[in-house]
């Protein structure tokens, strides 16, 4: 028997599956997806992460029975399952999608690599996304994901040949045995491409005209966001499929008749234009932990080094994770990311701002931490814009936030505040962003008390962000701190800050993308904010 394997991992769909359908293109294959119990016992996996691959999976195995294959879901570690189904039957190639994954992953691929070539079996590997694999510099890079957006997108193979092998196959493990002991985010986004094409539908055709203007406010982001993300982290859509209806739709709206038609046409377009650029940018991290995976442990400009790892303090990280910093913005966003795994992009930035200046806490532990939370946690995104937020990069200036600011710019009424904060329905709005100024008189009248139902705020926040600043400007004011700057804008820098070209095909060429900076504007690359929401 002469076929070949495809191994799914993040990519869980048929429709523009480049491994699939080369695969398909000579000869009979096996699909084969593995549970690693390893993978799920690393510290950014969570029952969430889980629960979502298990629905994407139910979609693919439906889809694969629809063309009359058959999804092989394995429980083990990848090296042990393809040894063994070698011995079985012998295959002659592995095709696979290239991944920008965890350390683990990493390290998990380069053995698979080896194995392959002790095996003398091919190993081929293709783009995801518009990251490139052994780049050499950042020059082109823009060019580079125009071209593999305008692809066109791959068709499931109208001719699929596949091996009617009995293998070992068994129900994937419980999220329980897999020591997964969390709970699953109640009112996590369901995933599978099914629901991803839902998802996708409705922001095109609705949702796209409150894009701009309604993607900062926690209120209104969760309609306003397209949410795409977890089923582009996911694979369950494609990126270039996505990029391809985008620019369709855009074309439609730029018709005469549907403008005349449609009240929202031009918002529409405006907020769709906004879309392409986020794509572009969602690329453009990732690709900096392909060049250098180490920046998911390790400052990304050296000379950051010991800044903050030598003052943990435990009480702040509690305080922070539970939801008890007493600043009410910052303890309504961890209570909706607790039960829905997902918040906007600039709440998410404002989580690290507060984190990293007023708390002091070093971004490793913060971010693996938020890694679990986010239903949507792309490790290429989530690094690089960790060390962003965290002042590490040396190529930004750092943002800092205020909560009390963005309580009154996004929340002015306290909606968002009383909504997940049920304790503050009983506070006054004089005090509602800043409790811990009430009376006792005004506590006593309100039946609550500071320190229990509502906490204090665990820093004097002026005073801590204040002394956080000093720290960090005395670090980047080092001579040899600023003279090595250029290595890292070198790796990392974009070139180019305009959008895809294929927006251009729909007419349209997006600005460069508006800060969203409260206190300043990077003195390098003009990027949107921590977490790519969309």
């Amino acid at each position: 028997m002469s076929y070949s394997v495809v191994w799914f991992k993040r990519d869980l769909r048929l429709h523009d599956h480049a491994a699939l359908f080369e695969a398909a293109s000579r000869g009979p294959i096996l699909c084969l997806y593995d549970v690693e119990p390893a993978l799920w016992r690393q510290a950014d996996a969570a029952r969430q992460h889980f629960e979502f691959i298990l629905e994407s999976l139910r979609d693919l195995y439906v889809e694969l029975k629809q063309h009359g294959g058959r999804l092989h879901v394995v429980t083990g570690d990848i090296l042990e399952v393809l040894q063994a189904l070698h011995e079985r039957a012998p295959f002659h190639s592995l095709y696979a999608h290239e991944e920008t994954g965890n350390a683990w992953t990493y390290q998990r691929d380069l053995a698979v690599g080896r194995w392959c070539r002790t095996q003398q079996i091919n190993w081929l590997e293709f783009r995801q996304f518009g990251v490139v694999r052994r780049l050499a510099d950042r020059d082109h890079w823009k060019a580079s994901w125009d071209a593999h957006v305008e692809q066109n997108c791959l068709p499931v193979p109208a001719q699929l040949q596949f091996v009617d092998m009995p293998w070992q196959d068994t129900l994937p493990p419980s999220a329980d045995r897999l020591h997964l002991h969390q709970a699953d985010t109640p009112r996590r986004q369901r995933g599978g491409r099914q629901a991803g094409l839902a998802v996708l539908s409705s922001f095109l055709l609705e949702r796209s005209a409150y894009y701009r203007g309604g993607i900062s406010s926690p209120l209104s982001a969760p309609d306003a966001c397209s949410r795409l993300s977890p089923y582009l982290t996911f694979g369950c859509l494609s990126l270039r499929e996505v990029v391809h209806a985008t620019v369709q739709r855009m074309e439609q709206l730029h018709e005469d008749a549907v403008m005349s038609q449609h009240p929202s046409a031009a918002r529409m377009k405006q907020g769709l234009n906004a879309f392409i650029s986020r794509l572009y940018w969602h690329c453009h991290f990732i690709q900096k932990l392909e060049s250098e995976p180490e920046i998911e442990y390790q400052n990304m400009h050296r000379g950051y080094d010991g800044l903050r790892e030598q003052d943990w303090n435990e009480a702040h990280f509690q305080a922070f994770i539970q939801g008890r910093t007493g600043w009410p913005m910052v303890d309504a966003c961890i209570a909706m990311l607790r039960e829905t795994g997902w918040i906007n992009f600039r709440m998410r930035a404002m989580l690290v701002s507060v984190a990293s200046y007023p708390l002091w806490l070093d971004w490793r532990r913060v971010g693996t931490w938020l890694a679990s939370q986010f239903i949507d946690y792309e490790p290429g995104i989530h690094w690089s814009q960790m060390q962003m937020q965290a002042g590490t990069t040396g190529i930004n200036v750092p943002r800092v936030y205020n909560p009390i600011k963005q309580a009154h710019d996004h929340d002015p009424k306290g909606i968002f505040v009383r909504r997940w904060l049920p304790a503050m329905r009983k506070v006054p709005d004089l005090f509602l962003f800043e409790p811990w100024t009430m009376p006792a008189d005004v506590q006593a009248a309100c039946g609550i008390q500071l320190g229990r139902e509502i906490p204090i705020p665990v820093v004097d926040l002026d005073v801590a962000t204040r002394e956080a600043k000093a720290k960090l400007f005395a670090v980047r004011g080092q001579a040899e701190v600023r003279a090595a700057k250029s290595a890292v804008v070198k790796k990392h820098g974009s070139r180019n800050t305009r959008s895809a070209g294929s927006t251009k095909r729909a007419g349209n060429s997006t600005k460069r993308v508006k800060q969203q900076d409260t206190r300043a504007t990077s003195d390098i690359e003009q990027v949107p904010q921590l977490g790519f929401d969309f």
